[in-house]
Order: structure tokens, then sequence, then C-alpha cells
């Protein structure tokens, strides 16, 4: 498996973990809550795989240098109100700037921690 599909599927899984974690914060764990991370999910996914892109993050030069991780948090700051606002729509409610900044900062961390771990196992790997 190459390094893009490594950090794409990995990214996929960071997200789906971020997505319960936060719902289980809150106490909201179990099959019953399924449809409702989903409308968490997916738009964020949606969102980061579109920000991501934008920066470059699946770009080997860039995902090579941790001096270029900056660029993680800035994909987010741009995919996070995007997902507040397609997850508002999809349950017909208004878009809450407290959860974009919670969701944000929360999502942008966990990237941060997956992508360093990747980059580590990568260099690593690469020796």
């Amino acid at each position: 498996m190459n390094k893009k599909t490594t950090l794409i599927l990995g990214d996929i899984l960071a997200i789906a973990i971020l997505t319960v974690i936060g719902f289980a914060t809150h106490g909201e764990i179990g099959l019953s809550f399924l449809s409702r991370m989903g409308t968490t999910f997916f738009p964020v996914l949606i969102s980061w795989f579109l920000a991501a892109t934008w920066v470059d993050l699946f770009d080997e030069r860039v995902i090579s240098h941790p001096q270029l991780f900056w660029r993680i948090p800035l994909a987010m700051l741009f995919a996070a109100p995007l997902a507040v606002m397609l997850r508002a729509a999809l349950l017909h409610s208004a878009a809450q700037p407290l959860f974009a900044l919670i969701l944000g900062s929360t999502n942008a961390l966990g990237m941060l921690v997956w992508r360093g771990i990747f980059f580590l196992v990568a260099r690593k790997m690469g020796k």
C-alpha cells in the first residue's frame, strides 16, 4: 500500500475515532446513536478531504516534513465550519459557532496525532 492510500484510510479512521470519542464524551454511545454519528462523521469527512487536498496534505513533499504540519490545523480551520454547516443542513438545525470551534480544535489535534504517528512510522520504515 502506498503512502497516499495509507494516509487516506488513516484519515478516515481518525475521523471515525474522533467522532465516536466526541459522542462518548456526551454519553451518546451505542448503536442507537449510529445514524446521528453519521450526520457528524460524513460532513467532517467531506470537509476534511476538500480542505486537506486544498493545502496539499496528501503531497509526498508535504507529508514528509513535520515543519509543514501547520497545514493540518489550517485545513481544519476551513473544514470545521463547512462540516458544521453541512451537519446543520442534514439535521435541519442551526449551525453553532461554538460547535465549529470545538469540532475544529479537537479534530485538528486528533489529525496532528495521527499524522505524527504516520510520519514517525514512515520515517522508521524508510531507514
